[in-house]
């Protein structure tokens, strides 16, 4: 009893001390986003084109920076995050396991940052002006600076997300949890699912942007079926 007790509190200890290490990182380069908030602001503003955003409120400005100084420490300091919420979990695993940590992190971060560029430059700038144009005319932009951050924030930090879909797909398959006979077969809950995640990870409810952002994960998740038939686990042998 004692034993498992101490293990407990050695493991919410750990727990603690890694989500220190993380919120250290994410303060030291979300301090370095803030710097450069403004510029980075200018960047976030190129798919919306012309339109002019505003502030209504002494605090805005202050929140606008503070949201970008959010969004770009966590994605500066992601790959010490991966690494530190797969070591936390690692005691789990067996050793064939945790020699995918570091790969996986690598790859992680790869397909993050492809989908969020991917998504800043092919799907936002069409999904902003769609969105923009339902004015027909009629309606004056007046486009609250810290509401467009948080929209362009959450967008691009889904489009990373949804980048990341083959990625845990072949490690499902590598693991044993999943296989390739079963992903060809569940083919329409994957539809399924992919397109709720697709709404959940949209942030403006605009089903052109959703079917959008679902495109890429539906191609990733059919690539990646003969692709894990090339990484699936050997079956177990009598001398194993």
């Amino acid at each position: 009893m004692t034993d498992v007790r101490m293990s407990f509190l050695q493991h919410i200890a750990e727990f603690r001390q890694r989500l220190l290490v993380c919120a250290v990182a994410v303060t030291l380069t979300g301090a370095v986003g803030y710097y450069f908030s403004l510029k980075l602001l200018k960047i976030l503003t190129i798919p919306a084109g012309k339109t002019q955003l505003v502030y209504l409120s002494p605090l805005e400005p202050f929140m606008v920076k503070f949201k970008i100084a959010v969004f770009s420490g966590i994605v500066m300091s992601l790959p010490l995050l991966l690494y530190e919420i797969l070591m936390f979990v690692a005691p789990a695993l067996k050793d064939r396991e945790k020699k995918l940590i570091m790969p996986s992190i690598f790859f992680l971060v790869i397909l993050f940052l492809s989908g969020a560029v991917f998504g800043f430059y092919y799907i936002m700038p069409a999904g902003t002006q769609w969105l923009l144009n339902q004015a027909g005319g009629v309606i004056k932009a007046n486009i609250s600076a810290s509401m467009y951050v948080t929209y362009a924030g959450w967008f691009l930090m889904g489009m990373g997300v949804s980048f990341e879909t083959p990625l845990f797909i072949l490690l499902m398959v590598r693991l044993g949890v999943i296989t390739p006979e079963q992903l060809a077969k569940s083919w329409r809950y994957a539809v399924l699912m992919i397109l709720l995640l697709a709404a959940i990870l949209t942030p403006d409810w605009n089903p052109v942007t959703m079917i959008v952002m679902a495109i890429p994960m539906l191609i990733f998740y059919v690539g990646s079926i003969p692709l894990s038939r090339l990484i699936r686990p050997k079956p177990k042998t009598l001398e194993d």
